[in-house]
């Protein structure tokens, strides 16, 4: 196989929820799609009553939420049609993906038409997610078996990061490889090697999982309520947990691949917990399958008083009020930040949250290691396939491994959860652990050799976790700062929430110093669930309610002076974030040399929500930035006012690439990674090149042209126009105000130009203004309390 191959078209067949959305993640990363579906039953002769089904399905994947593609305008790169007019279109596709219903005769009827069609030599995969691989190839040619396997993503494909191959006996060792890597470089997908079993990996482990606690559940008697305090974010599970995940997938689903585990598996030690609990067959009888039926284990009514929120009684499968449940256990693990600290105590519990652990973790334990080797020959694979597919921060071996591996094979064999004999084997060898870290590399134990080895796939990997504990430089209480070779440093934050404090802003000048005097460059990223939800809102909130004005004014003119810093070192700073950048974590970002965006990427300049304007840099350089663009006549008016809705409104980036349309990305200076495993490397590389290049130092910027009372006036009036519109409060009119005066230069009798440090004089008078107003002060102190907007 070409090693050289190149994806231009992909054809999709099948534009159900899957087909349509693995179609939109392709055109996220600019691949041309062909998306077919089937003729509707009589539909007359014109191409639009023919396309109806694909295009309705379209039509509604780009309306849902969360949206499945990065920008609205990609879904351009999709071009529908039918299999019956359309298919000789594949011939000029690099990869044919089948996305039909899950029925072998279907998908065999579907690959017949393929093949008459299909170029030799391309791709053909399928997107089942149980039936087996290789009876779907029955029949084809020897070409269409070679460049055959199954590839199957996880719903919604944008979103989760699972995507399993699945060769057969005849696939070419060279098209796995390819769609492997290809996976993992450009769709950012964690890629599985998987044999062709029941349910392959993630759902094989995943769904025995939920199935066990499902039966323990009915033994027990314990709430919906309370499996899913216990099964969310406490353990490192997603918040939807347990029950509101079911709800949201689908318990239909669930159950349909429940019911073809235990049809297909039946030499699965542990078959009977895949039979269906009574409550479950109670909740299909009447239809209740969730989010698609408008109740399952949940419910949500509409009444006066809002919306009311109901759980499902397992047991009497009547509906009650929701219900918040408490566990003395979780309680004392509140403080407790580092998740494998938070697991031993919660399994060492001695109340019923420790009873329902010790009972779950280890019949997932054996489970998981009694499936090796019929599923994986490698125990990572589990583990990457569970946490990238079920969006768990640690897979089953990686949980044991923070129990300890040998006291907890002591414990399950107590209760009867003997592990595979694997496991005594690896601890006979001297083992004691599933992973370990070796010269900055993460290393797992291969069970044929007795001895651990480099996970594959992670040689090109800068990953701070594997290298935090030999080549830190220097730290603080919320900063860490790290040589990740060849003269690039790396300053990570671990704040809650990495919030930017002093201690973040004490880190940054550090990190610039050392760099400066030592070092090449700087990249500022991090491995948190965040890169950062902005500044440290509680400790403005306590300084201005102590009326500490002369002190806040300080603080901030500190925070400014950083962000400047960033901007005028002397080394080259490029900033890699990834989910959440918001407040002054964007503001970091519209100071860096260059930004290093992972896709999914949720940036925006929020302080508008707590009464405030951005006064770390953020509204100097919008203004900078609308001075670079501004043109003559009323395009300057224009732009001055998306400048000022995009902060006046708060808006927020669904995807890195929307960040470019708000203007907190630039475009020809910023990139986007779509693998975050891979971001912190490509900024590393993208530091090292402008460093190698012969980076110049930049000089404070004098030439900022603002526009003075011109844009002044339209801020002011465009802001009371809102409040007689009854669109916005009285106290909105005054911050919008605020930030008019900032983004114009202030009360300037005509267009001039200023300096940097002028807009962040006025910035930093307009914000710290604003903290001495009392419905400000309410605003931060509902966000802090409650976590929710106030509009006063």
């Amino acid at each position: 196989m070409n090693a050289k191959r190149i994806i231009k078209k992909v054809a999709v067949l099948g534009s159900g929820v899957m087909g349509s959305r693995i179609a939109c993640h392709f055109a996220n990363i600019g691949v041309q799609v062909l998306l077919l579906d089937i003729v509707p039953k009589d539909a007359p002769a014109d191409k639009k009553a023919r396309n109806k089904i694909v295009n309705d399905a379209l039509d509604f994947a780009l309306k849902s939420n969360p949206s499945p593609i990065y920008l609205k305008s990609f879904a351009k790169r999709i071009t529908t049609g039918n299999f019956e007019d359309d298919m000789p279109k594949i011939a000029d596709c690099d990869w044919v993906i089948e996305v039909v219903v899950e029925r072998l005769d279907i998908k065999q009827h579907v690959f017949e038409t393929v093949e008459k069609y299909r170029k030799p030599g391309t791709l053909i995969t399928s997107n089942t997610s149980g039936i087996p691989i290789h009876l779907m190839a029955d029949g084809r040619s020897d070409d269409f078996k070679k460049y055959f396997c199954g590839s199957h993503f996880f719903n919604p494909p944008r979103y989760l990061k699972l995507l399993e191959i699945i060769p057969t006996k005849d696939t070419l060792a060279g098209v796995v490889d390819f769609l492997m890597d290809y996976g993992a470089k450009y769709l950012g997908k964690t890629t599985v090697l998987a044999k062709d079993t029941p349910a392959f990996i993630g759902n094989r482990i995943g769904v025995f999982s939920i199935m066990s606690v499902l039966h323990y559940v009915e033994q027990t008697g314990m709430t919906v309520e309370e499996v899913d305090k216990l099964t969310g974010p406490v353990i490192g599970h997603p918040k939807s947990a347990t029950f509101r995940t079911n709800d949201v997938v689908g318990l239909d689903t669930m159950v349909h691949v429940a019911n073809g585990l235990y049809k297909n598996a039946p030499d699965d030690e542990s078959r009977e917990l895949f039979k269906i609990p009574s409550f479950v067959e109670g909740m299909l009888k009447n239809n209740w399958l969730g989010s698609k039926t408008g109740q399952g284990f949940y419910k949500k009514e509409k009444g006066e008083g809002g919306n009311q929120f109901y759980a499902l009684d397992l047991k009497t499968l009547e509906y009650r009020p929701s219900q918040k449940v408490k566990f003395a256990s979780l309680e004392t693990t509140k403080a407790i930040d580092n998740l494998k600290d938070r697991l031993r105590i919660l399994v060492a519990a001695k109340d019923k949250a420790g009873d329902f652990y010790r009972a779950t973790f280890y019949q997932l334990f054996a489970y998981a290691s009694n499936r090796i080797p019929e599923i994986a020959d490698e125990l990572y694979k589990i583990d990457a396939a569970t946490n990238a597919g079920f969006g768990w921060e640690l897979g089953p071996f990686e949980k044991w491994d923070a129990l300890g591996v040998e006291d907890t094979v002591k414990a399950m064999e107590a209760v009867g959860n003997k592990p595979a004999q694997w496991v005594y084997d690896m601890l006979a060898a001297g083992a004691k652990s599933f992973y370990k870290i070796e010269d900055g590399k993460r290393l797992y134990y291969d069970i044929p050799s007795k001895s651990h080895k480099v996970i594959p796939g992670t040689e090109g990997l800068i990953l701070l976790n594997n290298i935090r504990e030999t080549n830190t430089v220097w730290k603080n209480s919320g900063t860490t700062i790290t040589d990740i070779g060849d003269g690039i440093l790396n300053l990570e934050f671990h704040t809650k929430m990495n919030t930017i404090g002093g201690e973040v802003i004490e880190g940054i000048n550090k990190a610039i110093t050392l760099a400066e005097a030592s070092y090449k460059g700087l990249v500022i990223s991090n491995e948190g669930a965040n890169f950062s939800a902005g500044a440290n809102v509680g400790m403005i909130f306590m300084m201005a309610v102590e009326q500490e004005f002369d002190e806040l004014n300080m603080v901030i003119k500190a925070f400014q002076n950083t962000m400047m810093r960033i901007r005028y070192s002397s080394i080259p700073v490029v900033i890699a974030p990834h989910q959440m950048a918001l407040g002054g974590g964007c503001e970091m970002c519209l100071h860096a040399d260059k930004v290093v965006a992972h896709a999914e990427l949720y940036m925006g300049l929020v302080e508008f929500g707590v009464g405030l304007i951005p006064g770390g840099g953020g509204t100097k350089e919008f203004a900078l930035r609308l001075s670079d663009e501004l043109q003559e006549g009323d395009v300057e008016l224009n732009n001055f006012r998306d400048r000022f809705l995009t902060i006046g409104q708060a808006k927020v980036s669904t995807s890195a690439y929307e960040a470019f349309e708000f203007g907190y990305l630039k475009k020809g200076r910023d990139i986007v990674v779509v693998s975050r495993d891979r971001l912190l490397a490509e900024a590393k590389q993208q530091c090292l090149q402008m460093a190698n290049e012969g980076y110049i130092q930049p000089i404070p910027r004098g030439d900022i042209r603002v526009l003075g009372k011109q844009a002044l006036g339209l801020g002011y009036v465009g802001a009371n126009t809102m409040y007689s519109g009854n669109y916005i409060s009285e106290h909105d009119v005054k911050i919008s105000q605020k930030l008019a005066y900032v983004l114009s230069g202030g009360d300037l009798s005509q267009p001039s130009m200023v300096s940097e440090e002028y807009l962040l004089g006025l910035e930093r008078e307009a914000f710290v203004s604003l903290c001495t107003e009392k419905k400000t002060l309410e605003r931060i102190q509902s966000i802090l309390t409650g976590g929710k907007v106030l509009r006063n």
